[in-house]
């Protein structure tokens, strides 16, 4: 890993890629560095042909309480680019924001506050230890809940994500109250033991076909987005698509031969490089995958 960081920590352990927020004295919060950390540490690990699933966590007992105000307002220049990303819907914050193909877990603890919903929403499986409790800041300090509150509604009930948006800093959603409402998808208890069933599971998840994977994750997002009927017109595109790669021939046979499948390396232009040139044209030839 060549890329340096002040806030994050990126590190992989064979398939699997480590993505951790590293300000544990903040709570985690995002700053500004953070902000412009974050696009660049999704797309080494996206790009990384060793890396096959990605586990996004946190150093210290929280997960992430949100922006850090204090840091932001001492940094002006920082808060006006953060504020022309959010003015346009452009945050580059998540995996999902970045485009990246790979599957994605967020293995989270303590709390989660305000903008930290953006990791829970955005990730494609969420993992939380016994002690998570989600809070939802915004309307106690005079904002709107938006795009944490709205990508939240895809995988669970609206009123849930109101009722947190609404009580705000006066009422807590605790993990295993979450997962019964289908916020998150396990919760490890004890605590101490998160880290080590997130890689367990990116484990298993990093034996399957990576190409697979990739249009499988495509198919399902659109259909979050699209109607019905588009959803599964564009889903058999992507399936037709597939029809031929090596790996459809090597599943199989690895089943049958009772041995690890030998999967091509994905080779598709990564998802956030399109989305980032789309947004940014004049820094396409410098993009990460350019």
């Amino acid at each position: 890993m060549s890329e340096k960081y002040q806030t994050l920590r990126v590190s992989t352990d064979g398939p699997v890629g480590w993505l951790e927020l590293h300000r544990p004295k903040a709570g985690n919060a995002m700053d500004g560095a953070m902000f412009e950390e974050l696009p660049r540490a999704w797309a080494q690990l996206d790009t990384d042909p060793s890396v096959r699933v990605i586990v996004n966590v946190a150093a210290g007992p929280d997960f992430c309480t949100g922006l850090d105000v204090v840091q932001l307002n001492r940094d002006p220049a920082a808060l006006r680019a953060q504020s022309r990303r959010t003015k346009r819907s452009e945050l580059q914050i998540t995996a999902w924001h970045c485009g990246v193909v790979k599957p994605v877990i967020a293995a989270i603890q303590g709390r989660v506050v305000g903008g930290g919903l953006h990791f829970v929403a955005d990730a494609d499986i969420v993992l939380a230890a016994a002690d998570t409790r989600f809070i939802d800041t915004h309307v106690s300090v005079g904002q709107v809940t938006a795009f944490e509150g709205i990508a939240l509604t895809r995988k669970l009930a609206a009123e849930t994500i109101m009722r947190l948006a609404l009580a705000g800093r006066h009422e807590a959603l605790g993990a295993d109250r979450a997962y019964q409402l289908g916020m998150v998808s396990e919760v490890v208890d004890p605590p101490g033991e998160l880290r080590a069933r997130a890689g367990d599971l990116a484990e298993k998840i990093a034996r399957n076909s990576p190409s697979a994977m990739a249009a499988t994750k495509r198919a399902l997002y659109r259909a979050l987005e699209d109607g019905l009927t588009t959803a599964c017109t564009s889903a058999a595109a992507d399936l037709v698509d597939l029809w031929g790669h090596p790996d459809q021939l090597e599943g199989p046979a690895a089943f049958v031969e009772r041995r690890p499948a030998r999967w091509a390396p994905l080779d598709r232009e990564p998802e956030h490089a399109k989305v980032l040139a789309s947004r940014h044209p004049d820094q396409a030839a410098t993009r990460p995958g350019a």
